[in-house]
């Protein structure tokens, strides 16, 4: 049986990749939460195939490179990559990822109104503050269902 997720983002790319199109779904389990991306129109020249994916502290996807996100959402101020929003990278396999993920990082209100940022690169896991991933170059704003 199919449940309604709690929150969603439809995710948009920017200029660098006006093709890039998808869906970030939040279930809320208890304690948990269940977060799944479905991706298309990933790029496929070069690169690792391998893309960051974080939640950000801003409430829109505006601006040149999609500046109105701000940084990664971590209202524990803990170092990258244990910040609330850190998620796991989505790996392209013929321009689209998926992503099914259990995290206690965050509950789904905690995150409605912010953004999902799919950026250019891999996340290294250790440079602060961000992850060194590259541009962002897809957006989308979680909003309730």
């Amino acid at each position: 049986m199919y449940r309604c997720p709690d929150a969603v983002a439809q995710i948009r790319g920017g200029a660098e990749v006006p093709e890039l199109r998808g869906w970030v779904r939040f279930f809320q389990e208890w304690d948990r939460v269940f977060v799944v991306a479905d991706v298309s129109g990933l790029p496929e020249e070069g690169g690792t195939g391998f893309f960051a994916l974080h939640i950000h502290e801003g409430d829109g996807c505006g601006g040149e490179g999609f500046s109105e996100t701000g940084g990664h959402y971590d209202p524990a101020g803990r170092p990258h990559p244990m910040h609330a929003g850190d998620l796991p990278p989505l790996l392209r396999c013929g321009g689209r990822a998926y992503l099914a993920v259990r995290t206690d990082r965050f509950q789904v209100e905690e995150v409605i109104g912010r953004t999902v940022v799919i950026h250019s690169g891999p996340d290294d896991f250790r440079s602060q503050p961000a992850g060194d991933a590259g541009q962002k170059i897809g957006c989308g704003v979680i909003r309730a269902r």
